[in-house]
């Protein structure tokens, strides 16, 4: 293997030499990034359903794995809210969250949706990403937020029965005051912290806080919900216990969309990370190492990871320029869990409800549907159909993500075969354009004029000759056809035979059938048919301007 291939296969052989300067910005945007990872990874382990000690296990060693093998090295790998909740949601009803059995689950999800990504990247086929578009993810995203948010308010309330009982009989005894108010003081100074400094570390400086006049006020022995105690050390290995043949289908949906959804959001971090450097996104390769990660994750008995949006963000704005930032940031999340974990006990679970409802906020963007709808009404529509099917199927929110790339896949199908099909007049600024929205007059007398600007293929064919032969048969001036060709692109087999058939009706009548401006590929395969053999019925032409040239000398009538 030389030099160029390890390279390829090994980015961080591609980082450059580090310097005292270099390292000296990696640390503080490292550190920068590392103290929000904690408390973030601690909080998104309870949206999992899974033991708080697998937040910080999930970013450590996934982390460092990334990083490594990464072609958008700066991205902060590690829980993120969106795939906590599906890993939650998706388990939800096969064991009970926290136990033995629901780890397993979750271990095997990320092994399984890491394999998958893995696989993808390899064999080069991380174009599959583009079945999910920006209108299913806004649309998905946002019923995700909402229903992060509402699992959360229970918590940040200090309710402590079910929403049904508390609406059954409204009492103010049902809320734990303390714990409202360390929620929303938390939520409060979370808030401020984040809109006026974003690079303060907030988010562990209101988690110590909160710990300490817990610790003071004797919060946990008065029967207040805390985090409670934290095992230290070094996550070892872990091997998951085999599941049941059906345990195993019933984490084959999840899986898929953990690894698409997940992916998603490492996309749409690390376009912004290579645009800012004028480089170009290797998503074939950062498929590879979200996938390793997964996979590292669930071997120390964490769960599936993703790339945050804001803690990438964060880490920019902090001004990281290499993965060293993030090779810092796994150094103090293996101080915190080596020596910090005891630190943690005296934290209440309302502040941890702050941390997700803060980090949640900034997903959900209504105006980002008005913003949908003003640009394509149809593409925001199946946006808001799988906002719709998102709630509507929880904890099953996967179905939402699938019936919008569904309704996408229908709808890209009706457009290919539902081509724009127009008969073209001479503009007077000598362009070709719509000649009856334009009003503009035939290019010559008994002449049909068309352009079809799609390939011409299985899904596009009918439609060009179902045109072509309504017009000759409803107007009974045309007899002549000419095709501006220079739209198409590609034709295939279903196409070259409309063609013959088309070049056959012609000439049956006494017509004569015009190509403008045929691409190479299209007229090779063309050719290759026969179908455009020498015939005076037959007329081909190089450019548009030769076609009109020979168009406007012919003789009227």
């Amino acid at each position: 293997m030389n030099l160029h291939t390890m390279r390829h296969w090994l980015p961080f052989l591609n980082w450059p030499r580090p310097t005292k300067a270099l390292l000296k910005g990696e640390f503080i945007a490292g550190m920068t990034v590392g103290l929000m990872l904690v408390p973030q990874g601690v909080a998104y382990a309870a949206l999992a359903g899974m033991p708080l000690v697998t937040g910080i296990y999930a970013s450590l060693i996934p982390a460092i794995v990334a990083v490594l093998f990464s072609s958008s090295t700066r991205l902060g790998v590690g829980p993120t809210a969106l795939t906590s909740l599906l890993i939650g949601a998706s388990l939800t009803g096969m064991a009970e969250p926290g136990s033995a059995h629901w780890v397993s689950l979750a271990v095997w999800l990320a092994i399984l949706s890491g394999l998958l990504q893995a696989f993808v990247g390899v064999v080069r086929f991380g174009w599959l990403l583009s079945l999910v578009t920006s209108p299913i993810l806004t649309g998905f995203t946002q019923a995700a937020a909402l229903l992060i948010l509402l699992s959360q308010l229970p918590a940040l309330l200090g309710l402590r029965t079910s929403w049904h009982a508390l609406f059954s009989n409204p009492s103010i005894h049902h809320f734990d005051f303390r714990s409202l108010a360390f929620g929303v003081g938390s939520l409060v100074l979370l808030t401020l912290s984040k809109r006026l400094r974003p690079t303060f570390p907030g988010a562990i400086v209101v988690i110590s806080g909160a710990a300490l006049v817990s610790w003071l006020t004797g919060f946990a022995d008065r029967g207040g919900d805390v985090i409670g105690h934290l095992p230290s050390g070094f996550p070892s290995l872990y091997l998951p216990q085999w599941l049941t043949w059906d345990e195993f289908g019933a984490l084959l949906m999840p899986t898929m969309v953990v690894a698409l959804v997940s992916f998603l959001e490492t996309a749409s971090s690390a376009k912004i990370e290579h645009q800012r450097e004028g480089t170009q996104w290797n998503e074939n390769q950062d498929l590879i190492a979200q996938g390793l990660a997964k996979i590292s994750s669930g071997l120390t008995g964490g769960f599936a990871t993703s790339a945050s949006f804001s803690r990438s963000a964060l880490n920019l704005y902090a001004g990281a320029q290499t993965g060293w930032s993030n090779l810092f940031a796994t150094g103090l999340v293996l101080v915190a869990l080596l020596w910090l974990m005891p630190e943690l006990y005296h934290v209440p679970d309302a502040v941890l409800a702050a941390v997700v409802v803060t980090a949640v906020t900034g997903l959900f963007k209504p105006r980002e549907m008005l913003r949908l709808w003003q640009v394509s009404r149809v593409e925001a529509s199946i946006g808001l159909a799988t906002f719709a099917l998102t709630i509507a199927t929880a904890p099953r929110i996967y179905w939402g993500v699938l019936a919008g790339v569904v309704a996408n896949l229908c709808l890209f199908i009706y457009q290919r075969m539902h081509p724009r099909i127009i008969e073209v007049g001479l503009h007077p600024d000598g362009s070709l354009r719509d000649r009856r929205l334009w009003q503009l007059p035939p290019l010559a007398p008994g002449l049909l004029a068309v352009r079809m600007d799609a390939e011409l293929d299985f899904a596009s064919a009918a439609s060009l000759e179902r045109r072509i032969t309504s017009e000759l048969q409803s107007r009974a001036d045309i007899r002549d056809v000419c095709i501006f060709a220079s739209s198409i692109n590609r034709i295939d087999i279903t196409g070259v035979e409309t063609f013959q058939r088309l070049r056959w009706h012609l000439k049956k009548t006494g017509g004569t059938l015009t190509l403008s401006g045929l691409k190479l590929p299209v007229e090779q395969r063309l050719s290759r048919a026969d179908a455009l053999g020498e015939d005076p019925h037959l007329r081909l032409y190089r450019t548009d301007t030769e076609t009109l040239a020979s168009l406007q000398s012919r003789p009227e009538g």
